[in-house]
């Protein structure tokens, strides 16, 4: 009873932490390519160009992917390298909490990772290589 609990959590988890990443993906799909690649180069951020294009894929691919249970640990460094780049270059001097703090973008990249190496028995990845690597477990026991 509690693992089903637990795989539903986990579920709800990576849905809540995938809605945030695919809105804030939106949000630098709706500015392009080239707008957000403008304010990356405004806050400092290398190859602002590769770095846009790189987010919004993490954000708005990734995030589907996370969703629905698939690559979920790649997705999840993916969400941590995003966090990590916003944190350092946007959110760093607003400190922790306030306006601008950077305890969303902490939380999203600890979450996304936590979840990312456990993504749960509903998820795509359970689905296609969790049952496998169970099945061999048993039968190297």
């Amino acid at each position: 009873m509690f693992a089903r609990f637990k795989d539903v959590a986990l579920l709800l988890g990576r849905i809540g932490v995938g809605v945030v990443f695919l809105a804030h993906g939106l949000q630098k799909w709706e500015n392009g390519i080239d707008g957000t690649a403008k304010f990356f180069e405004q806050t400092g951020i290398p190859l602002p160009t590769l770095a846009a294009i790189f987010a919004i894929a993490v954000e708005i691919v990734g995030a589907i992917l996370f969703i629905v249970g698939f690559l979920t640990p790649l997705v999840g460094l993916g969400f941590v390298v995003v966090s990590v780049g916003a944190l350092l270059s946007v959110h760093l001097d607003n400190g922790l909490t306030g306006q601008g703090g950077y305890e969303l973008v902490l939380v999203l990249a600890v979450a996304g990772l936590a979840l990312g190496f456990n993504a749960g028995k509903l998820s795509l990845d359970h689905a296609l290589f969790g049952r496998k690597r169970e099945a061999k477990q048993l039968q190297d026991a």
